[in-house]
């Protein structure tokens, strides 16, 4: 639910913890903890495995939400939660207890988000690079640093995340820390693993009903930290006093807001808005304006009058994807649209639009709006369109913090437009339109457009230019793409008319131009229209453009399949970082690593990775789909733990081989061809297809954790290797999601191997 961003625990299932006393820590703690009550032990631990699954969701959401273009990065945080957890794991036998500096370094954490955002507003002469946007090898919207700020102080966005990504891994040391010592003292770890496994599905669930319910952070760091604090028993002065900072310093973020705009925390983004000039910012960066569409935003209008004024007919039935707070909806109604379908993935801008846009959209009944997915919304709609139109989207979040694939992402595939064509009425036209920034994304477009429809798109620039090359810069312009299925009497008109009187004029005031026609030449109009913008099709070259986007490989926004500079230098970060804050808190001289489980870890990040991202083309990139799925993914796993606890397999090899081959027919079947299958097969299918090797990798983890005589050490090699898992997805943006099982196959191989060598236990 991130932006959603849910996720599963660490490794394979998730954290725990059992309380100790300050008295216990030490040569003999694990046998005392032996003897306290079992059904004491069982309701700690599933309550500190519910904080640690609660905090790591709450985290991935504030801090992208809070800290300026983290937003794009919320995998960092998910893998600094991962890393804190390890740490910890490999140094529970360490006599200083760690978790009491969990609250205070929260504290820390969120005072020095809310400092970096102040500090933003303050300083203006601060500029943020993410990925050197006027040139980038990927392109990030709302992250462009205006021409003026080029002489300023440029600080680049890897060392504000690497700022974080240390500060929130340090603050989940303590959690994994208590997590080691429940482990190492439960009788019976794969039935404790069981009860860890319970907290964590009910703190996805209980998040999931947090972001339904659309509450502020200050509930969120509530109910994570009373769990935490809970199954304590004593809380010293310095826990409780950074509980009270903490939940102070939220209200007073919070009430400065207020006093600034509305605040809206949707399961999505942090939505502000300013009532007074109608705009919308969501995680800090502007995202829409409420226009009144009759004195406004021309380009709202721009297709319906290149329809008309070609000589068409009203655009009876319209379907608006990404519809947002209105505008484009009331356009479409102002221009005589009988029924539109409004597609809108985020309860909130919806529900700000039907408040408050001046020209009441979503109170007319011809329409009726959809809060789903657009992809998801194309596949199951029966209806056909006469206009198709992509407004406006981009999504400016990832969809979750396990890719970094976009919330928009499977939008902008060839399957998509092949979806978009189906849903086409015979003489009907689609129509996409953004500030696309980089002319080799515009190039990208028309040439998949025009393979896909089987027909040249119009393309309009505003405001015009002649030619828009791969390596031209389109900040500041709105693209417009128009296309339909070859000979369609609203494309071929417009195409027409351009041929024959070689120039449209789009008037500034939308309304003042009613009355003339855009197309007639000569025409000088007074007032306003001595604004308009004469505009006609620019040439579009595609040499160079670059691989097209599929279902596999969706990112219409990287250049090329490479890693770009930018991720590059986030993964070197990571990778120090994770090594620094590990030879802090767990020599290797103290503990020695778990290759076996080290490498199930990271294997089962890939396998994660796709369930998700391939399971949102059947059911849709919803946050809702996104707990969904990881609620399922723990079920799966919980199941394995059974399995063992009834069978107590005596080898692992039987489920390697089962493990292996569900994988392969995972990588042979692609998810697509489940999608057009009729009623409930196709979740079906891909339900069976995704988590099938789930179960197979929980068996075999539960059974290592079962024989490991150092169950702390083997867990936080587990997550440790997750690291390693988040760092290898990157791979998907060269070769694409599907190939990463191989990766993970090569992960898994590695485990088999290190397990036969005798590596499978850690040191004493």
């Amino acid at each position: 639910m991130s932006q959603d961003t849910t996720s599963s625990p660490p490794g394979v299932a998730g954290g725990g913890s059992t309380p100790w006393r300050r008295s216990r820590v030490g040569p003999g703690w694990s046998r005392e903890l032996r003897r306290e009550r079992p059904r004491r032990r069982s309701f700690d631990l599933f309550w500190i495995s519910f904080a640690v699954l609660f905090l790591e969701l709450a985290s991935i959401r504030w801090f992208g939400s809070a800290v300026l273009f983290l937003t794009f990065f919320t995998n960092l945080v998910l893998m600094a939660c991962f890393l804190g957890l390890s740490v910890g794991l490999l140094a529970s036998r360490r006599r200083h207890d760690f978790t009491t500096w969990v609250i205070p370094l929260m504290v820390l954490g969120v005072g020095l988000g809310e400092l970096s955002s102040w500090a933003m507003d303050r300083f203006g002469g601060v500029a943020i690079d993410v990925g050197g946007q006027r040139a980038p090898q990927q392109v990030f919207f709302g992250t462009e640093i205006p021409a003026g700020n080029l002489s300023r102080f440029v600080v680049p966005v890897d060392w504000i995340a690497a700022a974080f990504f240390a500060v929130i891994a340090l603050q989940f040391v303590g959690l994994g820390q208590a997590l080691g010592r429940a482990l190492a003292a439960a009788p019976d770890r794969v039935a404790a693993y069981s009860v860890n496994l319970l907290g964590s599905l009910v703190g996805i669930l209980a998040f999931g009903l947090a972001a339904h319910s659309q509450t502020p952070p200050v509930v969120w760091f509530a109910v994570g930290l009373a769990a935490v604090v809970g199954t304590q028993p004593q809380t010293s002065r310095r826990q409780l006093g950074a509980t009270l900072a903490l939940m102070l310093l939220l209200a007073v973020v919070a009430a400065r807001d207020g006093a600034r705009h509305l605040t809206y925390w949707s399961p999505y983004y942090k939505v502000a808005y300013h009532p007074r000039t109608r705009r919308i910012e969501t995680n800090r960066i502007g995202h829409q304006v409420l226009v009144d569409v009759r004195r406004d935003g021309p380009a709202y209008s721009l297709p319906y009058l290149l329809n008309r004024d070609a000589g068409g007919p009203p655009l009876a039935d319209v379907l608006v994807v990404g519809a947002g707070s209105g505008n484009d909806v009331a356009a479409a109604l102002w221009h005589g649209a009988r029924a539109v379908d409004a597609v809108e993935i985020d309860p909130c801008l919806y529900r700000i639009g039907r408040i408050d846009h001046p020209n009441r959209p979503y109170a007319d009944p011809r329409v009726a709006v959809h809060l789903d997915d657009g992809r998801r919304f194309l596949k199951t709609t029966d209806r056909h369109y006469d206009l198709i139109a992509y407004a406006l989207v981009d999504s400016l979040l990832l969809h979750s913090g396990y890719s970094s694939l976009r919330l928009e992402s499977f939008l902008f595939t060839e399957q998509a437009f092949q979806d978009i064509k189906a849903r086409l009425k015979p003489g009907g036209a689609f129509v996409m339109y953004n500030a696309f920034r980089q002319g080799w994304v515009v190039g990208r477009l028309a040439l998949l457009a025009e393979q896909v429809f089987g027909t040249r798109p119009i393309v309009l620039s505003m405001p015009h230019v002649d030619q828009i090359g791969p390596d031209d810069n389109q900040e500041g312009r709105i693209t417009c793409l128009m296309v339909g299925l070859p000979g369609s009497p609203v494309v071929e008109r417009v195409r027409r008319a351009f041929a024959e009187r070689g120039a449209f004029r789009l008037t500034a005031v939308p309304e003042m131009g009613l009355a003339t026609n855009g197309f007639a030449a000569g025409e000088s109009g007074t007032g306003a229209e001595v604004a308009a913008a004469r505009i006609h099709p620019v040439t579009v070259v595609t040499d160079g453009v670059g691989k097209l986007p599929s279902d596999d490989w969706p990112f219409l926004y990287l250049r090329a399949p490479v890693i770009p500079a930018l991720n590059a230098r986030g993964m070197a970060w990571v990778g120090g970082i994770s090594l620094a804050i590990l030879l802090a808190f767990a020599p290797p001289r103290s503990v020695r690593p778990n290759g076996r489980m080290f490498f199930l870890g990271a294997g089962f990040m890939l396998l994660e990775t796709k369930g998700v991202v391939h399971m949102a083309l059947v059911f849709g990139s919803t946050w809702m789909v996104n707990s969904l799925v990881f609620a399922a993914i723990l079920v799966m796993i919980l199941l394995a733990n059974l399995f063992v606890l009834a069978t107590r397999p005596r080898t692992l090899w039987p489920h390697y081989a089962c493990l292996a081959g569900s994988l392969g027919l995972n990588g042979v079947v692609p998810m697509s061809s489940f999608l057009h299958l009729p009623g409930p097969l196709p979740a079906l299918a891909a339900c069976g297809v995704v988590f099938v090797p789930v179960f197979f990798a929980g068996v075999i983890f539960a059974g290592t954790l079962r024989d490991s005589p150092r169950p702390d050490a083997a867990l936080g090699s587990n997550v440790a290797g997750v690291i390693l898992g988040g760092l290898a997805e990157n791979l998907s943006l060269m070769i694409g999601f599907n190939h990463l099982l191989l990766v993970a196959l090569a992960f898994y191989a590695l485990s088999s191997v290190f397990g036969r060598r005798g590596v499978l236990i850690a040191g004493s």
